[in-house]
């Protein structure tokens, strides 16, 4: 009776086991896909192909590419994103913290195209960087509105600034290599564009990027 049960625990943590690396294959088929300069066209059937799956199989894991999309960018962006916040969060001034930010981002692209590329196609059919990177976007923008160093009409419209200029921004780093300054000037941008003045916004932009944290 107890050899029974074990087996029957043991079929079931085999079982688990296996279709969790289904699905993680099926993540990692996806990112490769959206990373190549053609991602933005990827049907299920590719990913399908590419992760070794039959599409029944793809539906049994995921409902459609709209749901497939929100893990890939989950698994694109949130360690990234885990680090960057950690990173910044010693930074006392809101325009320092969102200034290291965005250019954590931007060099991040610049040093890894496909991860460029990812972001690219997946924000084009979704939400800009991912639901997590989206709403921190925000929160963001809401600290430097309360401490009186961003003037933008709401935070939302500061958030879409921040998140518009850098998928641009990446969009120009990936296709045509614009150079070591272009990051920081881009960051430059975007802090006048929420209201910091150019003399502080050049002074920001010129600090040194701290060493990015580890995620764990």
């Amino acid at each position: 009776m107890v050899t029974a049960a074990s087996d029957r625990q043991r079929r079931i943590e085999i079982g688990r086991e296996r279709r969790l690396r289904t699905r993680a294959r099926i993540i990692e088929a996806a990112f490769s896909l959206f990373g190549e300069e053609d991602g933005l066209y990827t049907r299920i059937e590719d990913i399908a192909d590419r992760a070794g799956i039959t599409r029944p199989t793809f539906y049994n894991h995921f409902s459609g590419m709209a749901e497939l999309r929100d893990a890939v960018t989950y698994e694109v962006t949130h360690d990234f994103l885990t680090a960057v916040t950690r990173t910044i969060a010693d930074l006392a001034d809101p325009r320092e913290r969102a200034s290291a930010a965005i250019r954590f981002y931007l060099e991040r692209a610049r040093q890894d195209l496909e991860w460029g590329r990812s972001i690219i196609n997946l924000s084009a059919n979704g939400i800009l960087f991912g639901a997590e990177t989206h709403q921190q976007a925000r929160l963001t923008v809401q600290e430097g509105m309360a401490d009186g160093k961003f003037h933008v009409p709401s935070a939302a419209i500061g958030r879409d600034i921040v998140l518009g200029i850098s998928l641009a921004a990446i969009t120009t780093i990936v296709r045509e290599d614009p150079g070591e300054a272009y990051p920081a000037l881009m960051v430059r941008s975007i802090l006048v564009g929420l209201g910091v003045a150019s003399d502080e916004a050049d002074r920001i932009v010129r600090r040194p990027l701290p060493l990015l944290s580890s995620p764990d």
